[in-house]
């Protein structure tokens, strides 16, 4: 492939167009260039261009832009900048063909960032108006550390036109590929019709599939949703529906391995949550990358929120190994706005990032991993894509998470999964992981960790999650040989006890029960945090002193406070006898009421239950790391669908 630095002759507009260069007739793709869809708001248009607000880029396609006359628009955006640190890190790669057909006088520029964000300018070419292939062969040699390419388009006295820009390679895969997808779904059909319809209607990503497996576990029938019909047409036989009790995520997403890998002979599968707005030429990014990597590896997609669909809200994350918990992973950020700070104007994004696992809302696994590591553990919901990622590293198996590849999900924002009966799942799950990766011998701080959070639910006033806890508890310490006899159970169980206190009761309103007792003035200096030790321990103090005393006669049917959600604090709930507190999704409250006789109840066991895993800690890891193979194994996962599956 002939490097270019100037306009390429007219002889050159026969090169191939981007469905030939999908197709594998010159080049292999790798990224679209791919414009907003029609009524998109100036938000989400920041993922695809960055331009001036009062003269955008219009565009009759979703291939293609015209630039107005003397004005100039960026493709430096998450969707369309090209994330040049990730293909030199993890593949073959040492360069990338950006082309492009370009009409009308004007200029392309070509730029890079490095890892610190500084840009620098690469090559350049100029048009006079008629149709033109332009190709810059670019080096990847110099992306080490973290950096983009990406091109401005600049218009002179007449608009100018781009069409059919991408990021390809000059060289075909290095490995064999087969590409098959697994929805995991319950009682969402309308959603999960949506994915397949997306990935129906995306000629390129569409060819790629080799099967689209879908787990419906719920009794709102994927099948019977509007829609079906029509998308499954549109796969031309590459569905494959599967029927089952609820499994959770875990068993969803178990199932679809499972009949990916003796049904299908596809060498990569990757995993859809069914509640997510894909961009499919994600589907498609994610694909190439794995088809170009070193070696067999997972590779996930990044979160955008859906609720802000401008909003990146996860890049990649870690599990913190001292008390195993995850968290955002080093130079990241949450909850990035591109809408406020564009690709170039945000440094902290240039950096490569490296994590420990990635989120199964969207994750590609290699065939490779399926065969040597199995499936996911059977512990219904949470925990279940770290652990694997964690496994898949400590067998060599890498993992990374790739920019311009996302799915837009309800993020965590909008929900708080610690509290009710998902608190369950949290904590037994992670003490499991724990048990199976920590590389200390009673869990690091884990414990701690664990003890603290009941304390903070019993303050807080959260009997039901603190007793939801202490079950996770009992269930943990019962070993690994519960674990699948409890898939099917653990949640109904988790339900039917959530309940047995009044903060897992959800009230429609507060407006149901009488106005609050304290005035808002009064109650404004409760609302000042401790920030020092010293009245950390003091208003920690005072919070048990204020469980040796009855609460107020009155409390026990009129709120003291109504508190909003995001002002749920320890500090604040700690001083008072009642208050509704606002759900994290806005649809309700919970009357949560002090009950000193539970409070106390409630922490001699935690007391008790943390001495017992302290003591018992390193035998059960070793149990847990023993069955390991039992609670992952293919054959194990097949007795747990036997039974209650269905085939279409």
């Amino acid at each position: 492939m002939t490097t270019i630095q100037n306009p390429v002759s007219p002889e050159r507009v026969s090169e191939p167009s981007a469905a030939d260069l999908a197709s594998g007739k010159a080049v292999t793709l790798l990224q679209r260039v791919i414009l907003p869809r029609p009524g998109d708001p100036l938000k989400v248009r920041s993922l695809y261009v960055d331009e001036d607000t009062t003269k955008r880029a219009k565009s009759a396609t979703r291939s293609d832009a015209t630039v107005a006359a003397g004005n100039e628009v960026s493709f430096a955006t998450y969707f369309n900048a090209f994330p040049a640190s990730y293909w030199r890190r993890w593949t073959v790669l040492r360069s990338v063909v950006l082309g492009m057909t370009l009409s009308g006088p004007g200029r392309v520029d070509v730029y890079r960032s490095k890892a610190d964000g500084s840009i620098i300018h690469v090559t350049g070419a100029t048009t006079t108006g008629e149709d033109r292939r332009l190709e810059f062969d670019l080096d990847l040699t110099p992306f080490e550390d973290g950096g983009w390419y990406w091109f401005d388009v600049t218009a002179d006295d007449a608009p100018v036109t781009v069409r059919d820009a991408s990021w390809s390679a000059a060289q075909t895969p290095v490995r064999e590929a087969r590409l098959s997808i697994g929805i995991c779904t319950y009682n969402r059909p309308d959603d999960c019709v949506a994915a397949l319809q997306a990935l129906a209607g995306d000629d390129v990503v569409r060819e790629q599939i080799s099967t689209v497996i879908v787990a419906d576990q719920g009794n709102k029938k994927v099948r019977d949703a509007g829609g079906f019909t029509t998308a499954e047409a549109g796969l031309g036989g590459r569905l494959r529906l599967v029927e089952q009790g609820n499994l959770g995520g875990s068993g969803g997403f178990s199932r679809t391995m499972y009949e990916s890998l003796t049904q299908t002979d596809a060498t990569h599968h990757l995993l859809l949550d069914d509640d997510v707005q894909l961009e499919p030429d994600s589907v498609a990014r994610v694909f190439a990358f794995a088809r170009f990597s070193k070696t067999p590896m997972i590779v996930g997609g990044q979160m955008l929120a859906l609720q802000d669909r401008s909003v990146l809200h996860t890049m990649g994350e870690v599990v913190a190994p001292d008390k195993f918990f995850w968290r955002a992973a080093p130079n990241t950020e949450y909850a990035h706005d591109f809408a406020q700070r564009s690709l170039r104007k945000s440094p902290q994004l240039h950096r490569r990032i490296d994590v420990d696992y990635t989120g199964w809302w969207m994750c590609l696994i290699p065939r490779e991993a399926l065969e040597s590591l199995g499936f996911a553990l059977p512990v219904f919901i949470k925990w279940d894509d770290a652990e694997y990622g964690i496994r898949a590293g400590e067998n060599g198996i890498p993992t990374a998470t790739l920019p311009g590849v996302a799915v837009w999900h309800l993020s965590w924002s909008d929900k708080d999964d610690t509290a009710g009966w998902q608190a369950y799942f949290h904590t037994r799950n992670r003490l499991v992981a724990a048990a199976l990766h920590t590389q200390y011998k009673r869990g690091g701080t884990l414990l701690r960790d664990t003890f603290k959070f009941d304390l903070k639910f019993l303050i807080m006033l959260q009997y039901a999650t603190a007793a939801l806890h202490h079950r996770a508890y009992d269930d943990f310490l019962a070993g690994p040989e519960r674990l699948f006899p409890l898939l099917p159970t653990a949640l109904p169980t988790a339900l039917e006890h959530q309940g047995d206190y009044p903060d897992g009761r959800i009230v429609a309103s507060s407006s149901d029960l009488p106005l609050p007792s304290m005035g808002a003035v009064k109650a404004e200096k409760f609302m000042k945090p401790p920030t020092t030790p010293v009245t950390i321990g003091r208003t920690l103090l005072a919070a048990l002193a204020h469980n040796l005393r009855p609460p107020k006669a009155e409390a026990a049917q009129r709120p003291e406070l109504n508190i909003s959600a995001q002002d749920a604090r320890w500090f604040l709930l700690s001083r008072l006898d009642s208050a509704t507190v606002g759900t994290a999704d806005g649809r309700g409250v919970t009357f949560r009421r002090r009950e000193p006789e539970t409070f106390w109840k409630m922490l001699r066991h935690s007391i008790r239950v943390h001495a017992r895993l302290y003591r018992e800690f390193p035998a059960l890891a070793e149990q847990y790391r023993a069955h390991l193979g039992d609670l992952t194994s293919p054959e194990n996962w097949g007795r747990a669908f036997t039974g209650d599956a269905a085939h279409r």
